[in-house]
Parts: C-alpha cells; structure tokens; sequence
C-alpha cells in the first residue's frame, strides 16, 4: 500500500462537511435537548441522551444515527461504526448515513471495508461528491489505479483547479501505464501551476514509458532546475541517462541525489552498477552493499553483488544474491542466466540445466522503466 495513513490526514475535515446532513426530525424533549447538545459541539452529553433512547429503544434509527455521529465527533470510530451500522440496517434511507460510515471506517484505516459502503453512497447520491473522492483516494492508497481512475476523473470535473486532484489521477495513469492520460492531465497541471517540478516528473516517466528517452530527459531536467533538492529528480534523471548508455553524466547525478539524500537505496544501486562497468569493483561493493543494507534495495542491487561475488569465488554469497534477484523477478533473464554460470563454475551439473531450461521460458529483455524505480510523487 502507498501512504495510505498521508492519505487519511489530508481528509481530517470531512466529518464536519458532512456532520450536519443528520441533523434531522426529533419529536421528543430528550431528542431536542441532544440535538441542542449537538450544535453546541457538546458531543459527550448528546452521545450520553442518544445512549439513553436507544437504550430504551433499540428501533431508534435516527437516534442511532446520530449516535454514531457524536462517537465519530469523539473519535471514538469504532463506537460510530456500530452505530452506523445499525441505523443502517434500521433504516438505509437516511440521509449521508452510508457516506457517514463509510468515512468513520476510513478513519479507523478499515480501507477493504469502507469501499462497498462509499460505492453504495455514491450510488445513492450521484451529485455529493464526497463518496467519489474517499473512493478515489482510498483504490490509490490501495495500488489499485486502475479503479480510482474513473472516480478521480469525476473528482477532477467537479474541481478541475483542484492541483493535487490532477496529480493523483496523472500518478495513477502512470501507474498503468495510460501514458497518454498522465501527459494530459500535465498539461492541465502546467496551465496553472507553471513551475510545478512533481508535473514535469511525471510527464518525464511517462515519456520513458511511451520509450522517448529524449524527450523525458527534457522533462526531468527542467524540473532539476526548478526544484534540485527534491527527492527522487536527479535519479530519475540519472536513470534516463543510465538507460541510455550514458554514464558519466548518468554517475553525476546519482551523486547529486545522494547530496540529497546520502542513503539513496536507488542511486546508491545505480552506483554501484556503474562503478562495475568501469572496473572499481571495490567501490562497487561498497555501494551495492550500503544498498542492501536498507530496505527498498532492488533487484539490480543483488543482481550486481552476486557478480562481484562470483568473480571474486564467494559461490554461497553469490548463490544468496542471485536467488534473492529472481525472487524479486522470476522472470527476469540476466538473473538465471548469471546462476546458471554459477552453477557451471561450481560444477553443479544439474542445477546447471535446471536453470538452462528456465532460461529457454524467458525472454533476454527486461522490460523496465524509471516509473517502476519511483515512489508515486504524491506520497513522498
């Protein structure tokens, strides 16, 4: 999952907007008294009287409604789950009722759980948009881009000057790979925010995955120029770079973003994969092995650490770090291939071909780009 715990901070205002929709009919004193409670912001004692009335009377669907309302308002969300819940199950016609549930299971980080109820909600009141948003947000929390596309598509028309709107639907394009969509909302993105750094990203790793290496390089390089200390930009242009073969300038900027960053689990890879290129196999080792040390490492970073050892006839380490870059990847070619030569030099015949018919399952192209290397923009 991507940040989902940002991502409910930034929806910590949502109860109140919504808060007021169940302030509904009430006939008895009691009820009048805990609904003057209520606009008093007097939460405790108007949850202690609708406590009362459905204690008395459990078919209560309003009380247990507005129940549910002030445990929200305490922060007490489980407690407003049930009572959410059995207002619902009483009476599903009242009103931001499912939206109110579904935003108290938000808060209680029950994400599963609270997407069929805001599905629901936002079936029942096609023109509030609060359902839409929550569900937009909670799929992208989720990694499930695909389904917050649509929901964020709507979001956007009903706030198209909403920036981090547009940014979460252009990350979640990316994503899948609807290059074309991120490259659009870019565009938006740039007519009213000009110098916006995260949008010439993303319009660079789209680029990268539309395979116009020259075009994201553009990209990333302005966006350098705008905001040089920002995380991820002069890796990402270090990899487009990298990509193409070009090392030095590749190698200067992994160095800028360790400047920024001295623990760069990614720079700190590519590092070391160049250092293996020019033959300083131990400043390579030194990089690669910082990498690993953290979490994050990828699969290059075991890949090229297993070759070092390999060479050097440290056959367990390189063993370890070969499988550990197939797990990562079973079907990335250089991996198997790089184990099978391992195998040979061991003499371990059967293994040998065991891994020489994996190879004849897979292709010689590992088909990557800087997208899959990149924490989405909008969570860092």
């Amino acid at each position: 999952m991507v940040s989902l715990t940002r991502i409910r901070l930034l929806f910590g205002f949502v109860f109140l907007a919504i808060g007021a929709e169940l302030l509904a009919q009430s006939v008895t004193g009691e009820a009048q008294q805990a609904l003057r409670f209520e606009q008093q912001h007097q939460f405790q004692s108007a949850a202690a009287i609708w406590q009362q009335i459905v204690t008395r009377n459990p078919k209560q669907a309003q009380a247990w409604a507005h129940l549910g309302l002030m445990r929200a308002m305490e922060l007490n969300y489980p407690g407003a789950v049930v009572a959410y819940n059995k207002a619902l199950e009483l009476d599903p016609t009242i009103k931001g009722l499912r939206v109110n549930l579904g935003l108290a299971l938000f808060k209680e980080a029950q994400f599963k759980e609270a997407l069929p109820v805001l599905k629901a909600a936002a079936v029942d009141s096609p023109q509030d948009a609060r359902p839409k948003l929550l569900i937009a947000m909670i799929s992208y929390g989720m990694s499930q881009y695909e389904e917050a596309i649509p929901y964020f598509e709507q979001s956007v028309n009903d706030s198209p000057d909403n920036l981090h709107l547009r940014m979460l639907l252009a990350e979640s394009c990316l994503r899948v790979k609807r290059y074309e969509c991120t490259l659009e909302e870019y565009k938006e993105i740039l007519i009213r925010q000009p110098e916006s750094a995260e949008a010439y990203m993303l319009a660079g790793e789209a680029f990268d995955g539309l395979g116009e290496n020259a075009k994201a390089i553009e990209q990333f390089q302005h966006a350098a120029t705008i905001a040089p200390h920002q995380i991820n930009i002069h890796f990402g242009l270090g990899y487009l770079y990298w990509e193409k073969g070009q090392l030095v300038p590749a190698q200067q900027e992994f160095a800028l973003e360790l400047a920024n960053d001295p623990n760069h689990v990614q720079a700190l890879a590519y590092l070391g994969d160049i250092a293996i290129k020019n033959h300083q196999e131990t400043l390579a080792t030194s990089y690669l092995k910082r990498a690993i040390a953290q979490p994050g490492a990828g699969r290059l970073a075991y890949l090229d650490l297993g070759i070092l050892n390999a060479e050097a006839k440290q056959f367990v380490e390189a063993r370890s770090n070969f499988e550990q870059a197939i797990r990562m990847n079973p079907n990335a070619f250089d991996a198997h291939w790089r184990l099978a030569r391992l195998y040979e030099a061991m003499g371990q015949r059967e293994l040998w071909q065991h891994e020489i018919e994996k190879l004849k399952l897979l292709h010689a192209v590992d088909d990557q780009r800087l997208a899959d290397h990149i924490s989405p923009i909008s969570t860092q």
